[in-house]
């Protein structure tokens, strides 16, 4: 009696297992269908309280906008910042040319010009001032449900009360932002970046 008992528990938890695997999967189809169509967003996976939205759109690549040279930002903003050349180290001990532009708060954002675009590229960054804004409106402080906005055009409330943490990815899995909750707002905003520079 008691082997059955047993046996009858292990298969309600390897099937409560796989529907909380099939309701996931369910969940990101269906935000899917609420994509607004200027990210082109291929893909979202939920994992756990994490969200993964790959998107071919450009904002992904160029969060802070389309510039030429890091003056051109640094006047646009009109925020103080204060700047740091340097080189870094990345993969295998290649050293690249950095930007970086700091905030008193401790907010950064690594950058360097690429000489194949000819454009203002990130490589690294962590923003928690509410001043600086991304170019799709993005900033900490946000409310959770202001940010899936920008990226939806509308969406369960359910399916986005238990995610801490918004991942937008390129297509290519290179570079993004990660969207950091603590609550119903957004705690901070990570920029990563995987390319090969140069």
């Amino acid at each position: 009696m008691k082997r059955i008992l047993i046996l009858i528990a292990l298969v309600a938890v390897v099937g409560y297992v796989s529907a909380q695997e099939v309701s996931s999967r369910a969940k990101a189809m269906r935000m899917m269908t609420y994509a607004k169509p200027e990210y082109m967003i291929k893909d979202i996976k939920v994992l756990a309280d994490t969200m993964i939205v790959y998107s071919l759109a450009d904002y992904v690549i160029y969060p802070i906008g389309k510039w030429e040279n890091i003056e051109q930002y640094i006047t646009n903003t009109q925020l103080q910042w204060y700047r740091e050349s340097g080189y870094k180290n990345f993969y295998d001990s290649m050293s690249v040319s950095v930007n970086t532009l700091r905030r008193l708060d401790g907010s950064y954002i690594d950058m360097y010009r690429s000489i194949t675009t000819g454009r203002v590229e990130m490589v690294a960054g962590r923003i928690t001032d509410p001043e600086v804004v991304l170019d799709n409106g993005i900033r900490a402080g946000m409310s959770k449900d202001d940010v899936f906005k920008v990226l939806f055009k509308r969406f369960p409330k359910s399916y986005v009360s238990d995610i801490a943490v918004l991942k937008v990815i390129s297509g290519a899995g290179e570079v993004g932002q990660i969207y950091t909750f603590r609550g119903k707002k957004l705690r901070h905003i990570g920029i990563i970046s995987k390319y090969k520079y140069y």
